[in-house]
């Protein structure tokens, strides 16, 4: 995938997002059935989020076997997060105001190969795990293959040690909901939810980790990750 070369302060400041309706929902947006873009256009439009902002680490678990399934997902053939070009600007925005607290962002998952959200269903069917479809925690349509979702924690910048958010990444329980915290823990969720709201993410309240972000002409892309 083509690692787009942009002027880096005319990035953060061109893509901005207006600040009216920040952190609300964007409406849902079904691609289950959409066709799939042209790999041309991924290449386009997506983006190496560690372009704009190395300092994120990235840990992305589908492709590896540290996942609920259990195995690499297909698609997932290295350890680089995409996003749309405006979600990664809003991203590196960020990460730049946790630095200024001694804090960073760790990401699990961004852009997703349509073809790994099909292999996820096909897990819930082979393992009959179908409630997990139908509570909310597995989408058969998902954001993450418009490249506008990402799944992410708050880690400490001196020691890499990621904040105590309650539960694991990929916990599909009513204790990952993110208002579902008390102490520390809600301190933390609120800090991630707070510095992402601000730039223009949406939190989906059932999992902490799990942010998404408004773009125009979104599309469906199957780009394998490399």
């Amino acid at each position: 995938m083509r690692r787009l070369v942009v002027g880096a302060s005319l990035l953060l400041s061109a893509c901005a997002p207006a600040r009216s309706g920040v952190g609300t929902a964007p409406e849902p947006i079904n691609t289950e059935h959409s066709e799939i873009a042209p790999d041309q256009a991924a290449d386009s439009l997506l983006v190496d989020i560690r372009s704009l902002a190395p300092e994120i680490v990235t840990d992305l678990r589908y492709a590896t076997g540290n996942n609920f399934t259990g195995a690499p997902l297909p698609g997932y053939l290295g350890n680089r997060a995409y996003l749309r070009l405006e979600a990664a600007a809003a991203l590196a925005r960020v990460q730049g105001t946790l630095r200024e607290r001694g804090f960073g962002l760790k990401v699990f998952d961004a852009y997703r190969p349509a073809r790994a959200t099909d292999a996820m269903v096909e897990w819930t069917r082979r393992t009959n795990r179908s409630d997990l479809l139908r509570d909310g925690y597995i989408a058969s349509r998902s954001r993450h293959n418009l490249g506008v979702a990402i799944d992410l924690t708050i880690v400490e910048l001196a020691s890499g040690r990621e904040l105590d958010m309650g539960t694991p990444f990929d916990t599909f329980s009513a204790a990952a909901h993110t208002a579902n915290a008390t102490g520390q823990v809600a301190t933390n969720r609120q800090l991630l939810k707070a510095a992402m709201e601000r730039e223009g993410f949406a939190n989906y309240d059932q999992e902490w980790w799990h942010f998404s972000y408004s773009v125009p002409n979104p599309l469906r892309f199957d780009r394998p990750i490399r």
